[in-house]
């Protein structure tokens, strides 16, 4: 799903460099999936499904979000965000149709678990509208963005598109750290949040894991995988980058 006013503004920004260079994933990791393995292109629609719901979904979420806006100016900002996700949507849902699938067939496995994940998220007031765009769909950011690096090179490219940094953090972060300028005990409150967020989606993930076996497959399986401490040198990135997000948004993380 989902950089901030001058030096801030890179923190969100997850360059190839990072996630390919020192401490990430070997760059010289020569991908040699094809569509043409049946097994694989099984896992690749899973992986396109669950992302085109989560955006579409994404969607949906921010549109109803932006209503709790302060003003109009702040409610058409966060509508601009929500009309982002549902052109990368679009994206996403033509990429299956042009491997002849059903785009909704292809979504379906996914849609109790992120519903469930957005209505135990709802937020009760716009920041934490904010906050869970940045926060929540940041650190699924990272994870597609991590997963893009075992994927065949088109679905690669697509992936890192869809999830480009497209500036659209710098409102949100400029409109955290402002409020909380205004009233710091807003930073607690917030912070508290953020935490559930994550352990919500974290939850989420592993359900859909378990469930959907393929998934897990394009990170683990065969020599291109990862052996259980490159899985855990992973998910420690994915904490460091939180652990950023955070203290860019003012929070403890």
């Amino acid at each position: 799903m989902p950089p901030a006013c001058g030096s801030l503004a890179n923190v969100d920004h997850v360059a190839d460099a990072t996630l390919a260079g020192a401490g990430g994933i070997p760059s010289d990791v020569v991908k040699s999936r094809t569509l043409e393995d049946p097994e694989y292109t099984a896992a690749v629609v899973d992986l396109l499904g669950l992302l085109a719901y989560g955006e579409l979904q994404g969607f949906t979420r921010m549109a109803i979000d932006s209503t709790l806006a302060p003003n109009l100016r702040d409610q058409a900002q966060t509508a601009r965000m929500a009309a982002t996700e549902f052109r990368q949507f679009e994206r996403l849902r033509d990429r299956l149709v042009g491997l002849s699938v059903d785009p909704e067939a292809a979504m379906a496995p996914f849609v109790a678990s992120i519903d469930a994940y957005h209505a135990s998220t709802a937020p009760s007031g716009w920041l934490e509208g904010l906050v869970k765009i940045y926060v929540g769909d940041g650190i699924a950011r990272d994870f597609y963005l991590e997963m893009s690096y075992f994927v065949d090179p088109d679905t690669a490219g697509l992936i890192r598109s869809v999830f480009a940094d497209r500036g659209q953090a710098d409102f949100v972060v400029a409109s955290v750290r402002q409020a909380i300028a205004a009233e710091p005990a807003l930073a607690g409150r917030l912070a508290l949040w953020a935490r559930r967020l994550v352990g919500e989606a974290l939850s989420q993930a592993q359900r859909v894991s378990a469930q959907r076996e393929s998934l897990t497959s394009l990170l683990v399986a065969g020599d291109e995988g990862l052996d259980l401490q490159g899985v855990g040198e992973l998910f420690g990135r994915l904490t460091t980058r939180h652990t950023e997000r955070m203290a860019t948004l003012g929070l403890a993380p």
